[in-house]
């Protein structure tokens, strides 16, 4: 009987021991996904949650972290900010990115965040704007990943928009390709490479976007089904379902931009680039940047709660499962990190805000106080400049007429502050003066760049904004555009979920912890430790 338990335990002993050897613990991932869906509202996750399947949001919540209060810290919410901030985990006063674009007063002109006409563009059709990330002024993430493996690790970034594919991607990327709609081919420019890898060649060759052009924009479900969302919406009434695209074949490629077909496009060139340059391949990490650009087209023209809008996500939601089980197969499950968030998310239409009597307005362009100030000091021009909320006042302009710059600034600030719709307007040179919450304040402090920002800083009321009957748009510090998703899964990622408060900013150093690598040069964000196992 001894015999026979001593032999049970040498083999169970051997299995053991065999199990352990045959168990390979990697240890880093093979490759990081970056998905930032262009105008995602927090809330969408759980608005259409019953009606997502089991494989897409609901595997990452189900399988992942997510960190349900999730915020972006600084006041500017746009497109170029929010990419900017996830990768570098800093924010416009550190990293330069103060939106999608900012006047400068040396070139007096606006400046796109991306613009650079040191560089040309690459497989396009000629008539692109040259774009590279000189003006992002620190490093991302994927920066330092490639400083951390000596340059070998591989990183691409991938979008319909250039800024969501460059800033994510960084200085040192092996590639950023973006849309290009006059020719309906995704290009890069020379700051990445003299010419389109051949694998970027054939997959514009096919003209994919033809193909999808043949699929008419169908619902999901029966119309009357949509429940939540207005069913009264002018858009849908004004063009119904299904939608036809045929007409854009051959020659409408920027079309595909405000359907969800968007989407497919670009996550089919992701999977190609994954494909062709073996991303995930080896033991050294890679990192593959997303920016679904296409919700925030739509987004601006319906609003969050139209139709169009339940059904692009009930869309995305199939194809972020379609993208997993492919990951699963060519990466291996638990081989690759993967995390999604937004770069802002949106304001309800002002008028679907009335018509439910809660606050809400669509503004007119007004320059009563303007007027004011040029009438009192009898100037010929106050402002120079307009963007990102702030005023840029004609220093020129003010200097030569002998007047005290600082007595012009506050007589213009105190006619804003006459407006009804205005809810603050205060001096950027003196934010911690300003009569706002210390958290409002804050926001304010990390979007000011001093170099690149105006000299008065507007804050309208809450749900006022410029905008047309149907339409929205997003940009204020509001929960509204500030409140973001934030989810992650797969390797090195403790499932769970935590309510308290964290950062847009906390992403990029939450990654560097998983990864063991350096956080971006102008990190400010601190780790989400709850999501690190």
């Amino acid at each position: 009987m001894r015999s026979n338990l001593f032999s049970l335990l040498l083999l169970l002993s051997f299995f053991h021991a065999e199990a352990q050897k045959n168990t390979v613990v990697a240890s880093k991932p093979k490759l990081i996904v970056g998905v930032m869906v262009d105008q995602m509202r927090w809330d969408y996750l759980y608005r259409f949650q019953s009606r997502y399947g089991q494989n897409g949001f609901n595997r990452v919540l189900r399988e992942g972290f997510t960190a349900e209060n999730t915020q972006i810290s600084y006041a500017q919410t746009v497109t170029a900010a929010g990419h900017a901030s996830v990768y570098t985990g800093s924010v416009p006063a550190i990293n330069g990115i103060m939106g999608n674009e900012w006047y400068d007063r040396k070139l007096k002109r606006q400046v796109y965040c991306v613009e650079d006409d040191s560089v040309s563009i690459v497989g396009g059709a000629g008539k692109g704007e040259p774009m590279s990330p000189k003006n992002l002024q620190v490093t991302t993430i994927a920066d330092e990943l490639k400083l951390a493996t000596n340059f070998r690790s591989k990183v691409i970034g991938v979008a319909i928009k250039d800024r969501g594919s460059i800033l994510p991607a960084g200085h040192a990327a092996d590639a950023a390709y973006w849309y290009e709609p006059s020719s309906g081919n995704f290009v890069s420019s020379t700051w990445y490479m003299k010419e389109l890898s051949p694998w970027a060649l054939a997959f514009n060759k096919r003209k994919l976007v033809d193909s999808l052009y043949g699929l008419p924009w169908a619902l999901s479900y029966p119309f009357d089904s949509y429940v939540q969302s207005d069913v009264k919406n002018p858009a849908y009434t004004k063009t119904p379902f299904p939608r036809k695209l045929d007409a854009n074949i051959g020659r409408n490629y920027g079309a595909i931009a405000s359907t969800p077909w968007g989407n497919t496009l670009t996550l089919s060139f992701a999977k190609a680039a994954v494909e062709a340059e073996g991303l995930g391949a080896d033991s050294i990490p890679d990192l593959l940047a997303i920016s679904l650009s296409s919700p925030d087209y739509i987004g601006h023209s319906v609003g969050p709660n139209a139709v169009e809008i339940e059904d692009t996500y009930l869309k995305l939601d199939r194809e972020m499962a379609a993208f997993f089980e492919y990951l699963d197969k060519k990466v291996g499950k638990g081989n690759y990190l993967f995390f999604l968030t937004a770069d802002h998310a949106v304001a309800h239409v002002p008028s679907y805000m009335q018509e439910h009597r809660l606050p809400g307005k669509s503004m007119r362009v007004n320059k009563r106080a303007e007027e004011a100030t040029l009438k009192k000091f009898k100037l010929p021009r106050v402002v120079e400049s307009y963007g990102n909320y702030q005023y840029y006042l004609d220093r020129q302009v003010i200097d030569s007429m002998g007047l005290d710059f600082s007595a012009v600034k506050s007589f213009f600030i105190a006619e804003l502050n006459k407006e009804e719709d205005v809810m603050l307007a205060f001096d950027n040179a003196s934010i911690p003066a300003a009569n706002l919450p210390t958290e409002f304040k804050e926001m304010f402090i990390k979007g000011f760049n001093h170099k690149l920002a105006g000299d008065v800083q507007v804050i309208y009321r809450s749900g006022y904004f410029n905008g047309g009957a149907t339409g929205t748009t997003h940009g204020s510090m509001y929960p509204y555009d500030s409140h973001i998703p934030l989810l992650f899964m797969g390797w090195g990622v403790k499932p769970g979920q935590t309510q308290r408060k964290v950062y847009m900013s906390d992403i990029a150093g939450t990654l560097a912890a998983i990864l063991k690598i350096q956080m971006p040069s102008g990190n400010i964000g601190t780790v989400i430790h709850e999501v690190v196992k």
